[in-house]
């Protein structure tokens, strides 16, 4: 799978393009995901040509953050990004990286997971 960053209700396009910037150079492709296709499958949205698009599926709600979802990178690669985000002063608080245990969540799912975690972090 070709190295792929998704991202996800990015509403404030200044933050978006300081983001896109800050990664152009590490030559990835950086894919924003619209609402409509919420209901599918994260790894499908990121390009694995194995995982089927599932049952069409109404658009539900707006997440109620921005979610930025990291596909075919590896754990040094994910670390250049982790690092070029803070360089742009672009951070990101729902952020994940597909796994073969994910890669078949649609968005709405992945979000509430890493916002659940975040809770749990927080002693919530």
């Amino acid at each position: 799978m070709r190295e792929t960053v998704l991202l996800f209700h990015f509403s404030d396009k200044d933050r978006r393009n300081r983001l896109v910037r800050a990664l152009l150079p590490m030559r990835m492709k950086i894919k924003e995901i619209s609402k409509e296709d919420y209901g599918k499958p994260v790894g499908y949205l990121a390009g694995n040509v194995d995982i089927l698009p599932g049952q069409p599926h109404a658009a539900e709600e707006e997440l109620s953050d921005e979610l930025m979802v990291m596909a075919g990178l590896s754990g040094h690669r994910v670390d250049q990004v982790l690092r070029a985000m803070r360089k742009s002063g672009v951070l990101v608080a729902h952020k994940a990286v597909l796994t073969p245990s994910n890669q078949t969540w649609n968005v709405y799912q992945l979000f509430e997971e890493i916002h659940l975690e975040h809770e749990r972090m927080a002693g919530k």
